[in-house]
Formats: C-alpha cells, structure tokens, sequence
C-alpha cells in the first residue's frame, strides 16, 4: 500500500528519505555487516554516528560552547523530576502552566520542593498564553519553567517569559527545529524526540553547564543526574542507540534543506494554508486565540460530538490519518511537523472543503 498522510502528534510522520537511508542500511551499516541496532555503543562505528549528530546539532541550533548536548532516555516526561532533582537548590520553582504537559511537570516538581504556579491558561482550556511580561517571580526561585509549544491545545509562545534574571527551562517538544531559537536565553532546552526529529523512547537536553553539578537533591539516582551523563558524553550506560542514528539523518536533512531558518519558512507557509482555510470555513473552526497559535499543531472542531466523530472517520477512509484530537479535549488535531508535506496539508484542505460541502 502507499503512504498515507500520518497528522498524529507523535511518534510522528518522519522524513521519507531518512526512512529510505535507514532502510538501504538495515542489514549493513557501511560495510559493518550489521545493523546499528545490532552494533555495540562502544563501538568506531557508533562512535562517529553520536559525534556526528552532536556536531550537527549543535550546527543547526547554533549552540554554544558552554552547553551540553545530551542524548537520554525516559522521553520528555522523565524530565518532570529530573529537572528538580538537579536544580532545586533553593528548593523553590515557578512554573507556567500552558497545558497538560507543564501541568503534569509542575505536579511532578511539586514533590521536590515548593513549586509556585505563576500564570496559567486553565481557566479557557488552555487556548491562549498568558502574558508573561511581568510575572511575580519568587526572590529565591531555582528556575521558571515552561512548556514552550503546547502539542494537546496548539498554542505557542511567540515571546519567551521575562524571567527577571533567573533560569530558564523549556520543554520544546513539539516544536524542536521547527524554526531558529537563541539558545543562550535558556538554562535546560530539551525535547521527546518523538514529535519532530525521530523515533520515540529518547530525549535530547541541551543544558548549561554551570547547572550540571554533583550537588543534586540527596536520593537522586546516578541515571537522573546531569552530570553523570554529561561526564560520559551520553554513553554512561546502552544508550539508545538506534533513535540517536535516526535522529543523526534528520539534522542531516535539515542541513540539506537548509537549516531552520527554512524549515520556518516552510512551515509558516504550511500552516498558513490550513489556518486560511480554518478562518474562512462556515463548519470548522480553530480553537486557539489567533496570535498564539502553533505552527505544530492545530487543534479544529465543528462544534458537533457526531460530526467530528463522522470527519474523522471518512478521512482516514481516504487516507489521512491520525487526526482525531487528544482524548482530554475532543475534536480534531492535525499535527504538521517539519516532515509532513505541504502537499499532505493541500490535500488535507481539499477534503475538508468536500466535507463541509456535503454536510452543511
């Protein structure tokens, strides 16, 4: 069968030639007579694979010397702790809850320490960002944290919060080189891969270095210490291998493409088209304030349980899968990461245009 146009939040449509490349070398990974799930981390060959991504990487996000890159395990979510195991000194936190992945990181640090929920978008189901221009900012805060694009909800800082001098930490799941950003007004940037760059199970985590220290909270584990995985260069245990491979093919195709500067070209231009369409429609409707949307996700209803339900089924009778929204909000989401098509969105537009045809 041919492909189908995958719009599912992650794990997420990748880029068909990396799938290709990956195919051509399953059984013999440059004449090692393996595959690189089957090579040892230790290994010359694997060794160029991690260094490889790393320099490119660090090429694509433009960052700087004194940040780490760490490829880890556990996905995003595993950060909820291990962001205030290893930063809480003072023991306090202020977190902006955008949705439900910061929301569930501010419940994960609230174990840790006295964790302060300084703006929230709850009270209109998560659909804008709150201003973050002039937040009370804790005296003694370790870091603000914040969700940077919201994959559930489809919202998106367009400006990072004024946080008064103190430690930035952003999950970028969601929208990870999906366009430039300034590395350095950031203390942790990090990511699940699954969404934009590669296959699920790992996390990358671009840290700061004067916040990788042996002084954590007394009780954290050697595997969820920055400085563990820093020390041994992400190779401290089997790390995981194959995502870093992959992921390694993707920045290469960024850097093929031309870098973010336009893949944010592309993707403005992608979303625009199915936003246009969104704005103009008489059936479907966008559900996020307009100047805070995502270019990632975009989150749509009728305003109709059984129509949504009837939408979501003729179009993945015709192909386009995935597009149901996340089970805690209802409606639809298409989810457009830097690997999905601009023909994929067209052909997406067009269906819905039939759609609202036949059923208004």
């Amino acid at each position: 069968m041919s492909r189908v146009y995958n719009f599912s939040a992650g794990p997420a449509v990748l880029p068909e030639e990396v799938l290709q490349s990956a195919a051509d070398e399953m059984l013999d990974y440059k004449g090692t007579g393996m595959s690189v799930m089957e090579m040892s981390h230790r290994s010359k060959a694997f060794e160029e694979i991690i260094e490889t991504a790393e320099a490119d990487l660090r090429e694509l996000m433009n960052i700087p010397d004194n940040y780490k890159v760490l490829f880890l395990q556990g996905g995003a979510s595993q950060q909820f702790a291990m962001i205030p195991m290893n930063l809480m000194k003072n023991k306090v936190a202020d977190y902006i809850v955008t949705g439900q992945w910061a929301k569930k990181a501010y419940q994960e640090a609230s174990k840790y320490g006295k964790v302060n929920k300084i703006a929230s978008s709850e009270d209109q189901t998560f659909s804008y960002i709150p201003d973050c221009s002039d937040l009370p900012i804790s005296e003694d805060a370790d870091y603000v944290y914040i969700c940077e694009n919201n994959t559930i909800y489809g919202t998106k800082y367009k400006e990072l919060p004024n946080t008064k001098g103190k430690t930035l930490v952003a999950d970028v799941s969601s929208c990870f080189l999906s366009e430039p950003i300034d590395v350095s007004k950031y203390g942790i940037v990090y990511g699940g891969v699954q969404k934009n760059i590669g296959p699920a199970g790992m996390v990358i985590v671009i840290i700061r270095e004067d916040l990788i220290t042996e002084d954590v909270l007394p009780g954290t584990p050697t595997m969820l210490t920055y400085k563990t995985h820093a020390d041994a260069k992400s190779l401290y245990n089997t790390p995981p291998a194959y995502g870093i491979y992959i992921c390694g093919k993707v920045f290469q195709w960024l850097k093929k493409l031309g870098g973010l500067e336009k893949m944010k070209e592309i993707n403005e231009a992608k979303a625009k088209i199915l936003y246009d369409y969104l704005d103009e429609s008489k059936l479907f409707k966008g559900t996020v304030v307009k100047k805070d949307r995502s270019l990632m996700n975009v989150p749509f209803v009728t305003g109709d349980k059984d129509l949504d339900a009837k939408f979501v089924a003729e179009a993945k009778a015709a192909g386009f899968e995935n597009l149901k929204g996340h089970r805690s909000v209802g409606g639809m989401r298409a989810s457009i990461y830097n690997a999905m098509p601009t023909e994929g969105v067209k052909a997406l537009v067009e269906f819905m245009k039939k759609f609202e045809e036949e059923n208004m």
